[in-house]
């Protein structure tokens, strides 16, 4: 089972996503404790403030406590929109001299002259309680103020839902500024990925990195000298195919006439004279096929732009007539009707190279096609292009091959003979010239039409 690829903008996200959240939850708590504590110490404070006023009202003399607190100052003491107030002053004994009854008593604690704050119930309702303990004569009296704390919770969950409706805000801005941050340091990569998808077959030259961050140059330097040592390999093999295709041709075209002589010599000799022409056959064919190499090295995007600048300007119909000469002997060797319509169209390109073209497409009609069948050529100027069109009417091609009839070495037909180069051939050099290929079924859906689209000459 093959292991699933890595993701750099996944590790990316992960090492900056998590720490970030962590962080704001982090930050979360604390701002909530920063906020919450004070405002907490805020109504302990105003608490103990009313203890201490509470306390200056009471009064200790002859072993008696008691407080003198009018009704104003009762009704001031306890005055509150959200809570309920309580208050109790006990004395030396811990009765309660003042206030309300039920009051809960005092925690023991061996703090005196401050109040103290903690938590009590009072009615069946929690309440927040502020205690003073004084020392007098003959004991200790207290003083205590407790309110509920209905406003402390509100203030407690107001604070709480503000600070998550922060945190959640800076979250999503967190992670939509690291997604971008990912996005933008990656943009280098995918433009790399650009420049190379982009390139054309046979492109191998070296990618700038002018405007590439330091990070990737020692890896755009590695893959230009990648692509450097592949683009000298590639002309090593192209120089050899043309090499060898070429060096073949002159003893193979030696050997062929000398063939031809001894057949002429033992003529009557059926045997030999048998004997003779499949071995001319199996020539012709080493020929054919010792050309077809020399046509798709020359067709090589690669080859093609070296010569670039040897480009000129040429009438495509006046390459067609020179061309349809060398198979009319062909044709008429299997009674094929050769004919053409040839109207005036002029194009840029490379003279020998579309005469490789022409040549493909004009034998490969005439070989797969029929006895008595006929093959047409055509070309003119339209739609300010210049269109060569080769028609034959032989058995056609099944439209699951017609995708793969230019791959190298494929046959949709292996009952004649063939190298399986010559579609790729024209396809290469189609590509060189910018030009598009058209595969159809010829007239009345009969036999194969195969239309060249060439850019019109400026």
């Amino acid at each position: 089972m093959s292991t699933p690829h890595s993701s750099i903008r996944r590790d990316l996200l992960k090492w900056l996503i998590a720490p970030l959240l962590f962080v704001n939850l982090l930050g979360a708590g604390l701002t909530y404790w920063l906020a919450w504590l004070p405002a907490q110490h805020a109504f302990d404070q105003n608490l103990m403030d009313s203890t201490w006023a509470l306390y200056a009202q009471v009064r200790h003399r002859q072993e008696k406590t008691t407080a003198e607190l009018t009704q104003q100052a009762e009704q001031i003491l306890r005055s509150n929109h959200s809570d309920t107030t309580f208050f109790a002053v006990r004395d030396t004994s811990g009765q309660i001299v003042v206030g309300d009854r039920g009051f809960p008593a005092m925690e023991e604690s061996d703090v005196f002259e401050r109040p103290i704050n903690y938590d009590g119930e009072m009615r069946g309702e929690p309440v927040r309680i502020a205690a003073l303990q004084v020392r007098v004569n003959h004991g200790v009296i207290s003083v205590a103020v407790a309110e509920t704390v209905r406003k402390r919770n509100r203030a407690h969950y107001t604070i709480l839902l503000s600070l998550l409706g922060l945190d959640g805000v800076l979250t999503f801005l967190s992670v939509a500024v690291a997604l971008v941050a990912v996005r933008r340091g990656l943009h280098p990569l995918r433009e790399l990925q650009s420049n190379l998808e982009q390139r054309g077959h046979g492109n191998l030259g070296s990618i700038d990195d002018t405007s590439a961050p330091v990070e990737l140059a020692p890896l755009i330097g590695a893959m230009n000298e990648l692509l450097d040592k592949i683009s000298k390999g590639e002309r090593a093999q192209q120089n050899f195919l043309a090499d060898v295709a070429h060096q073949l041709r002159t003893p193979l075209t030696g050997l062929k006439l000398q063939l031809e002589l001894v057949q002429d010599r033992h003529a009557e000799d059926q045997e030999t004279a048998h004997s003779m022409e499949l071995m001319n056959s199996s020539i012709e064919r080493m020929i054919r096929q010792s050309r077809q190499l020399l046509a798709l090295a020359r067709a090589e995007p690669g080859q093609f732009g070296e010569r670039g600048r040897h480009l000129e300007d040429l009438q495509l119909d006046k390459l067609v007539e020179e061309s349809i000469q060398h198979f009319i002997e062909q044709a008429d060797k299997k009674q094929i009707d050769l004919g053409f319509d040839l109207q005036t169209a002029r194009l840029r390109g490379d003279r020998f190279l579309l005469r490789d073209l022409i040549d493909n497409l004009i034998d490969n009609a005439v070989r797969y096609s029929p006895s008595h069948s006929t093959v047409t050529v055509s070309c003119m100027e339209a739609e300010g292009a210049a269109w060569l069109k080769v028609e034959d009417s032989g058995p056609g091609i099944a439209p699951e091959h017609r995708g793969r009839i230019f791959d190298r070495f494929y046959r949709a037909n292996d009952k004649v003979a063939g190298s399986g180069l010559g579609l790729a051939i024209v396809r290469d050099i189609a590509l060189d010239h910018g030009a598009e290929i058209l595969v159809e079924a010829g007239a009345g859906d009969k036999g194969t039409s195969f239309s060249v689209r060439f850019p019109a000459a400026a």
